[in-house]
């Protein structure tokens, strides 16, 4: 071979070697908030991850966990995360304080797993909740309109008590409060070992509506419209894999919050099945969902109401992403 052909071949192949780095790391990084450790968006999040879903759209993802839904938001507000899950009451609120967001994605129509329990030696009822302390992760979040709803619809009143999502199961065992608005699988799992016990099941007692979404801020939908639409593409992809691989994903609920495959079971039957799968804020059925969440919110104390049409966006309908 002659040397300058020689040459050229030798320089392509380095050329070649060096620019695969290079476009790993000029991939778009996209921050993901989520509103407390063991919970559902995490599972999706960390599947996402785990499947090089984001990979497989081209982009990477950074996964933050926060204390609760109203940190969560205030990360996001404050530019330290993309795109987060929360209930709509946070963006109606968040708008009226000048934070711009609004939902790109509907996630769940439900508050599937959440239940308020007490310790089982409590003889407490729901009715006995006036004068009680209930915690709670943070003010604003899923887990106080919630606790705000019970308020309301039971006509009691007691003491909210923030603890962030790790504080619920241990401040309610130890008894520094009198119940707690606890997620699942936590939900499951203290039911199940006979630490606690259910005196109202919200899956059941609250009527159907769009209690969580994935939430942008508009300037960032506005600058990165590919982004976010590879984001969700991710997310309903991995939703779409876990629904599809049972076993793995019982074993990654099991592994990532450190739980008895049972219960991770348990998670998987009662809530990750039930998520929204297409993720639609097009769909019809949508801003009634929207409408009666933040109807539901207000009932508890949220005063911050803007219009639906105000904190939805239909521009990012989910294409799940292929594994």
């Amino acid at each position: 071979m002659p040397m300058s052909r020689r040459h050229a071949l030798a320089s392509l192949v380095a050329v070649t070697v060096l620019a695969a780095p290079i476009a790993v790391s000029a991939a778009e990084t996209i921050r993901v908030g989520l509103p407390t450790k063991t919970y559902w968006p995490t599972t999706i999040a960390e599947t996402a991850v785990r499947q090089k879903l984001f990979e497989k759209e081209g982009i990477n993802a950074e996964l933050t966990i926060y204390r609760g839904g109203a940190e969560t938001f205030e990360a996001m507000a404050a530019g330290a995360a993309d795109i987060i899950l929360d209930p709509p009451s946070l963006v109606s609120a968040g708008r009226k304080k000048g934070v711009m967001s609004k939902l790109v994605a509907n996630a769940a129509m439900g508050s599937f797993g959440w239940q308020l329990m007490v310790p089982v030696k409590s003889t407490l009822e729901v009715k006995d909740l006036s004068g009680k302390k209930v915690a709670i992760t943070s003010a604003g979040s899923g887990s106080d309109l919630l606790a705000l709803w019970t308020a309301q619809d039971k006509k009691l009143e007691f003491t909210r008590v923030p603890v962030g999502g790790g504080g619920l199961v241990p401040n309610l065992l130890a008894g520094n409060v009198d119940a707690a608005v606890v997620y699942s699988p936590l939900s499951f799992q203290i039911a199940k070992s006979g630490e606690a016990r259910t005196i109202l099941d919200y899956a059941k007692e609250v009527p159907p509506n769009l209690s969580a979404g994935w939430i942008v801020l508009d300037k960032y939908a506005d600058a990165k419209p590919e982004v976010v639409q590879k984001a969700v593409n991710a997310l309903y992809g991995a939703l779409q894999f876990m629904r599809a691989n049972r076993d793995t994903t019982v074993k990654l609920i099991a592994e990532l919050y450190e739980m008895p495959a049972e219960i991770a079971a348990l998670e998987y039957e009662n809530t990750i099945l039930k998520l929204e799968t297409d993720g639609n804020m097009g769909a019809a059925n949508v801003p009634a969902a929207v409408q009666l969440s933040l109807d539901l919110a207000k009932l508890g104390g949220l005063k911050d109401i803007v219009p639906v049409e105000e904190i939805i966006s239909t521009k990012f309908k989910p294409v799940p992403t292929k594994f």
